[in-house]
């Protein structure tokens, strides 16, 4: 019985993953195809199922403990998907707030070609799905991957947000689609923070060992 439950709420996180790294890229779509038909599928179809999925697993998750009272690795599955899930409903919150930036500059003359956000997107997109399969695998190793790609996403966001800077200096008739692409940027680096939370939860998840605020002792890879 526990771990036909456990097997089952596992399967709803993944696939509570797969949605909300959907929506990540669609969002970026949004932006780079100038889609506002997609912007309403984010907001109108996938937010509303990324929160009920949240809630679901969550109450899931609690009805194991309080049914089964599980020790051990089983015990720290559940804990993980607790935290993780929290996570993945805090990524499909940013992918809505990418959506609803994007929804004001696809009305309005491009600032500038679009390089090195679409870049970070699919960085941040990468992550989530490198932590589940770390997580579905029990590869520890995966994961620690995933935590370097971090320092990427964070070096783009500081390449990005000098450059807007420059376009505004220069011609303040772009502060305004500057500034959405500026939040567009700090949306993602924030994405990219919450998979680094999921791939340090499954780090735990797998091993045991709790690797927060520990950079400088993660392994060289």
């Amino acid at each position: 019985m526990l771990d036909q439950a456990i097997i089952e709420l596992k399967r709803d996180f993944a696939k509570q993953a797969g949605r909300v790294e959907e929506m990540v890229s669609k969002s970026i779509r949004v932006l780079t195809e100038r889609n506002s038909s997609l912007a309403r599928e984010i907001l109108e179809i996938d937010e509303p199922r990324c929160n009920r999925a949240e809630l679901e697993i969550e109450a899931k998750a609690v009805e194991i403990i309080a049914r089964f009272a599980p020790k051990a690795g089983n015990l720290r599955v559940v804990i993980s998907i607790i935290k993780a899930n929290k996570d993945l409903e805090r990524i499909g919150d940013q992918a809505v707030n990418i959506s609803k930036y994007a929804m004001y500059l696809i009305e309005r003359p491009a600032v500038k070609p679009l390089i090195d956000t679409p870049r970070m997107g699919q960085i941040a997109a990468g992550m989530i799905r490198k932590s589940l399969d770390a997580f579905v695998s029990g590869d520890p190793e995966t994961a620690y991957r995933t935590l370097k790609e971090d320092d990427l996403v964070d070096e783009l966001y500081e390449q990005i947000l000098r450059e807007l800077v420059t376009f505004m200096a220069a011609d303040i008739s772009t502060i305004e689609r500057c500034m959405r692409l500026i939040m567009i940027a700090k949306n993602l680096e924030r994405i990219a923070d919450e998979a680094t939370n999921l791939a340090e939860e499954f780090i735990y998840c797998i091993n045991g060992e709790d690797v927060r605020h520990h950079e400088a002792e993660r392994p060289a890879l």
